[in-house]
């Protein structure tokens, strides 16, 4: 079941950047939404960038080179503003028109594309950050609602039997192959849809992280339309 924004137990609401990169992860809450309201024509921007690939970054010049509508520059400033706020925080933020992502072919026992609910896994602390300005939003789903998909039964015996390797090397080989990063949604699960305009920091799997990380997947898009979204 998806949902359109449900506040949940492990969602931290706040109301703007400071305390977006401030509050803490803590108990179940491995989620922390600025949620606010945007003005402009994001639409207008989408259609005005050129887009050859599947994913088209988009660089501050471009979004400047851009000769847009009053209503579309009101969008252009709003993303500029968020650019700046990550970087100036240490962030390494990313524009992009998504068309589509690349997935694993079809039939494909066992899944790694970003479609497919997983966390993000990283050496050092960090977080997740995202925000879809325009067309289908990213979808996050409550840890208690999921199970890691190694520890199925019937999928970690159908992994060892692709497995060549010693016994005591299989956790290493779900590891390397990012098997462990992926989970599947309990019957009756409430994927929760994000909110478009909203910034959202997501826990990730590092050393020292008190806090399980978020789960999370793009979602499928719609035909023919474009994805705006800054992630980091």
């Amino acid at each position: 079941m998806i949902d359109s924004f449900t506040e949940g137990r492990h969602i931290r609401r706040v109301t703007n950047f400071e305390d977006l990169i401030s509050a803490a992860y803590q108990g179940e809450v491995n989620a922390i939404r600025w949620s606010r309201e945007l003005v402009g024509n994001f639409s207008e921007i989408v259609d005005k960038i050129e887009t050859e690939e599947s994913i088209t970054v988009v660089e501050p010049e471009d979004l400047l080179a851009l000769d847009l509508s009053e209503a579309g520059q009101l969008a252009r400033e709003i993303i500029l503003n968020d650019l700046a706020l990550l970087k100036d925080h240490g962030a390494s933020p990313v524009l992009n028109v998504v068309k589509k992502y690349d997935r694993d072919e079809e039939g494909t026992f066992f899944p790694t594309d970003v479609y497919s609910f997983h966390v993000d896994r990283s050496p050092i602390a960090t977080d997740t950050f995202l925000c879809t300005y325009y067309g289908e939003p990213s979808e996050i789903l409550p840890n208690t609602e999921a199970e890691k998909k190694v520890d199925i039964p019937e999928i970690r015996n159908a992994l060892k039997k692709q497995y060549s390797g010693t016994e005591e090397n299989f956790d290493s080989f779900l590891t390397e192959h990012f098997y462990d990063l992926h989970y599947q949604a309990k019957p009756g699960a409430h994927i929760i849809k994000l909110g478009l305009g909203e910034v959202w920091r997501l826990a990730v799997d590092h050393p020292g992280s008190n806090v399980p990380p978020c789960l999370h997947r793009a979602p499928e898009e719609k035909p023919g339309e474009y994805r705006l979204l800054l992630i980091c």
